[in-house]
């Protein structure tokens, strides 16, 4: 089965992702790689793609990673029914219990009402 994926290039801190459609089983920096459909680089957000190799593989059974659907989305290449997205991830707080928006609401306690009760004692 393919994949389309990202690759990873460039330097320290400073990433340029390929876009390559390679075998599932392989790991992306094996190096071999099907074909290279595109690139992506995250620091101008610049967005570089081959549309017909995208769109061939994904006709012919490629699944996309959920990075590469959403930049494929952005791109307007429309992703094949059988395709699913990713369940948005939600955090959830560990002690909700704790959160200062849990706790009760403190009334404010008046001056006028401070003030008299100091003055009798």
């Amino acid at each position: 089965m393919l994949a389309i994926r990202m690759q990873r290039n460039g330097h320290v801190h400073a990433p340029v992702y390929r876009i390559v459609v390679q075998e599932s089983q392989r790991h992306p920096l094996s190096g071999s790689v099907v074909a290279e459909v595109g690139n992506y680089n995250p620091e101008t957000k610049k967005v570089v793609l081959d549309r017909e190799k995208v769109e061939f593989y994904l006709k012919n059974g490629s699944q996309p990673s959920s990075r590469v659907a959403f930049v494929l989305k952005k791109e307007g290449i429309t992703l094949p029914k059988w395709y699913k997205e990713a369940p948005a991830k939600h955090a959830k707080a560990k002690h909700a219990d704790k959160l200062r928006k849990n706790q009760p609401k403190e009334e404010p306690a008046s001056d006028a009402g401070d003030a008299a009760e100091t003055t009798t004692a």
